[in-house]
């Protein structure tokens, strides 16, 4: 079931396109609309490398990321020298 409205503005031969398109499929021009989204997606992802490439980029951030923990309620104030002193520490260790 759709529930969500989506719309943009488009050249007038463009919506003339569409509409002739939908009329030759015997389609409503949101029904030929949703089918080229999701084929335009579904190759998309394909060409984008697809779920295996985002968990290895993600992996190799991971290090890097972290939380900081502590009960300063102004530690948003001091993040930078946070930062700083985590990263030397971890140059330090290697």
């Amino acid at each position: 079931m759709k529930t969500r409205v989506y719309s943009w503005r488009l050249a007038e031969s463009l919506k003339s396109d569409l509409e002739r398109e939908a009329r030759l499929r015997s389609l409503s021009v949101s029904s030929l609309l949703d089918l080229a989204v999701t084929e335009w997606l579904n190759k998309s992802a394909h060409r984008a490398g697809d779920r295996g490439r985002q968990a290895k980029l993600h992996a190799s951030v991971a290090p890097c990321l972290g939380a900081f923990a502590g009960g300063s309620p102004r530690r948003s104030e001091s993040v930078r020298a946070l930062v700083r002193q985590r990263i030397n520490r971890r140059q330090d260790v290697r």
